[in-house]
């Protein structure tokens, strides 16, 4: 990877692990592949031990040492490294990104730390489903330094999760040393203080890595919980590149040499030659056949390049598609074929009466009594009666164990529910008290739940559901009640809804739990205690992804909106006399929004009133109104007009929270300024 590097022929950055193979190798070799790893950007001897071992049930045979299989896995991860269509990700994931489920590995990271989180939630599936399988996840020493490191060792303490946190303490982050990061430069001695078992190894010795594991395994395996192991190792190159550390000037080459001479691979060799199990000749043997296995896998992706005599180019034809750009930010819902589909509006048979908060319990009551894969997690879920504010109601006591009151650990749950997801074996639902509590997690919601598809090759579902409500008006001020739909929708990957009555968050809510992708649920507060008519006994409908609900029709005024604004513009349109469709919204990404019904409205009334009550920055109709300009501008007879809160985030004060956010009023406002505009044209 190196010498292609040098050559300009690796787009982005070669991570190369030379000098760290054995605390790798030491750890894999005696896993099994339903035993899981996961790691960093510096990964690939990771994720070679673990493919290799996969694909050789852990036996190599010196005199014939690559087998079609490996050699597979060799050209395989080499085209991943280069991005090209056969690679493991389909050319997505290059250096920083392998993945390969099949074999157990969960994907290496670009995020420091930021893996750590879902190598939480696969442990927490393998424990759950019954078995004695683990995960182990690798980390550098600059992420013991992480809080979403310190958060995850917290949780798997406390729920005793079959995880390893495996240190890979190579002295330098880069460039700054374990010294000048940290007070406490026994990496490993993190573990004390959730009360963690740890072991600190020599990462060089490829034996003592494997005994020392072992050991962690049996902790791991008989059900009492993680494991810390340390090893120090020593990358021989940079960071990133060819080239020594000390060309950088931040280590000697005194030392470098010092490393150098405990190279792994030359200890394993004198071992087993003292011990007679090979000659000289035949550890000559094992390296060429290994050379010559990567010469054979970069023959099949290079070629000699005609414009420059002398040089190679990568073979035009193993690029990705240019087609497949965008192929898998979201799964194509096919999922969603056969179930029963009803329109709330449309409904005409036996009605009852119930409140929005107790249609939020009951549908998910009804959903884990149907599918036992469903796990709800958050704060408080599992205790007050319901969470609080009964949204959980009766579901800790009736599903035992899958009703997981969480430490307040956003990154640690958060990227727990993305693992549990990405394992398969569960649904989760993951509660935010309240969305300003998701910026805690932005990695684990951004970085890595809602990229995870797209990023290791578009194939691999991510069924999660993120429940969080809007508490505008509920005076609990500028960090507890923002409108998270602005941020989301210009966030590749996430899938959003938006329910504004009981019968629809039924029907939206069973739709968001069918789905392969992950789904932000919004609920407002103000909703909450509001009564509204849902059909009888009936908690199993399913609401259409990509469908809006016309709430009234007019011919003036196409009003948008969604959650509790829906029916402030009602009250709105209402009081001025106009006439209006007035659109609810319901499902608010990119990929799921109704511009069928939008734009047969737009066509009509040549008029468009976009209504949201939050803050103006992190408006979600600012991208909206771009959207809809781009598409029928030339139905458009005047400018978008929109109604959002103030650019200041609400405060605590009654009366500077009502200036900042958006009501009826507000509403009758914008209808006004298009009304001026009607009389113009």
């Amino acid at each position: 990877m190196l010498e292609l590097a040098g050559e300009g022929l690796v787009h982005g950055p070669a991570h190369s692990s030379i000098g760290q193979e054995g605390g790798a190798v030491g750890s894999i070799v005696g896993l099994g592949s339903t035993d899981a790893i996961n790691g960093s950007h510096r990964g690939h001897h990771q994720f070679l031990a673990k493919a290799i071992n996969h694909v050789s049930g852990g036996a190599l045979d010196p005199a014939a040492l690559v087998t079609a299989d490996i050699q597979t896995v060799l050209q395989r991860t080499l085209a991943e490294i280069l991005g090209l269509a056969q690679g493991y990700c389909r050319g997505r994931g290059g250096s920083m990104h392998l993945q390969w489920f099949e074999a157990g590995a969960l994907g290496t990271n670009a995020i420091v730390g930021g893996g750590v989180p879902l190598a939480a939630g696969n442990a927490w599936a393998q424990k759950h489903a019954g078995t004695t399988d683990v995960t182990v996840s690798y980390f550098g020493d600059g992420a013991t330094n992480i809080g979403s490191v310190l958060e995850t060792m917290n949780l798997a303490s406390a729920w005793k999760l079959p995880l390893a946190f495996f240190i890979e303490n190579n002295l330098y982050a880069v460039s700054t040393t374990v010294a000048e990061s940290t007070g406490e430069p026994r990496l490993s001695a993190r573990a004390l203080g959730f009360g963690i078992p740890s072991w600190r190894v020599d990462g060089m010795d490829p034996l003592a890595v494997h005994l020392a594991t072992k050991e962690a395994e049996q902790v791991m395996r008989s059900g009492q919980g993680p494991a810390v192991v340390e090893v120090e190792v020593y990358r021989f190159f940079h960071q990133n590149g060819p080239y020594p550390g000390s060309a950088f000037g931040y280590r000697t080459k005194d030392e470098e040499a010092a490393w150098r001479a405990r190279d792994p691979l030359d200890r394993v060799a004198r071992e087993m030659i003292a011990l007679g199990q090979i000659d000289t000749a035949g550890i000559a043997a094992v390296r060429e056949q290994a050379q010559s296995a990567m010469r054979a896998a970069v023959a099949e992706l290079l070629e000699g390049d005609p414009e420059s005599a002398g040089k190679r180019r990568i073979r035009p034809e193993l690029w990705p598609d240019v087609d497949f750009v965008n192929v898998g930010v979201r799964g194509d819902a096919s999922e969603l074929n056969g179930l029963r589909t009803l329109e709330p509006t449309d409904y005409r048979g036996e009605l009852e009466t119930k409140k929005f908060v107790d249609a939020v319990a009951a549908v998910m009551d009804r959903r884990m009594a149907e599918d036992a894969r469903i796990v709800v997690l958050g704060e408080d879920v599992h205790r007050l009666n319901g969470g609080t504010n009964g949204a959980t109601k009766g579901l800790a006591k009736k599903f035992p164990g899958r009703v997981l009151g969480t430490p307040i650990s956003e990154n640690a749950f958060a990227g727990l529910g993305g693992g549990m997801a990405l394992d398969g074996r569960y649904r989760p639902v993951v509660e935010f008290m309240y969305p300003d509590f998701m910026w805690v997690a932005a990695d684990q919601v951004f970085n890595q739940i809602g990229k995870a598809r797209h990023m290791f090759g578009g194939e691999n579902p991510v069924p999660l559901v993120l429940r969080t409500k809007v508490a505008m008006g509920s005076g609990y001020g500028s960090q507890h009640l923002m409108d998270p739909a602005g941020i989301f929708a210009t966030s590749p990957g996430w899938r959003i809804v938006a329910p504004s009555s009981a019968a629809d968050y039924i029907g939206l809510m069973n739709t968001a739990l069918a789905l392969q992708d992950p789904v932000l649920v919004i609920e407002h507060v103000d909703l909450y205690a509001e009564s509204g008519e849902v059909p009888a006994g009936d908690l199993d409908y399913f609401i259409p992804l990509g469908k809006a609900a016309l709430r009234r029709e007019g011919t003036d005024v196409t009003v948008i909106s969604y959650l509790s604004m829906v029916k402030h513009s009602l009250e709105a349109v209402e009081q001025t006399g106009m006439s209006a469709d007035v659109i609810d919204l319901r499902w608010l990404d990119r990929a799921s929004i109704d511009w069928d019904t939008i734009g047969t409205s737009i066509r009509k009334t040549n008029s468009v009133l976009i209504v949201e009550q939050g803050a103006r920055g992190t408006s979600y109709g600012a991208w909206l109104s771009d959207e809809i300009q781009r598409r029928f501008f030339d139905y458009l007879d005047q400018p978008v007009e929109r109604v959002t809160g103030g650019e200041a985030s609400p405060s605590i004060s009654r009366v500077l929270e009502r200036a900042a956010i958006a009501r009826t009023e507000d509403v009758v406002a914008g209808l006004e300024i298009i009304k001026l505009g009607l009389g113009t044209r």
